[in-house]
């Protein structure tokens, strides 16, 4: 799925980076607020879901190389966060749905589960 697509199923903005969302393809989710639990588990491809808003979360989505970082219920990144995401060429996407609806319409999207 393209993240372009994803964005529209979760009610999300671009925060940087909305040059990339056409193209870039969405290979699955993290969700975690535990920089070193994502670093450990996250796949590349997959978009993480987080409220940390610092500029260690960009580091940690270049490391692995993620697809973007999703700020849930309402939380808006850092302006060093921002600045850091566009040096990196790093996706920041925002959200007001809760982490747990933002969660499960990603995984509605991904999957097709519930639809008839």
């Amino acid at each position: 799925m393209k993240l372009s697509e994803l964005v529209t199923g979760i009610e999300a903005v671009a925060v940087c980076g909305e040059q990339g969302l056409a193209e870039k393809e969405v290979a699955g989710a993290y969700v975690s607020d535990l920089l070193s639990d994502v670093m450990g588990r996250a796949k590349e491809g997959e978009v993480w879901l987080t409220i940390q808003t610092h500029p260690n979360v960009v580091a940690v989505a270049v490391l692995l190389n993620l697809a973007a970082i999703i700020f849930t219920a309402g939380h808006e990144p850092e302006e060093q966060t921002k600045a850091k995401a566009e040096e990196e060429g790093i996706i920041l996407l925002k959200t007001a749905l809760s982490t747990y609806e933002t969660a499960g319409r990603i995984y509605q999207l991904l999957t097709g589960a519930g639809r008839a």
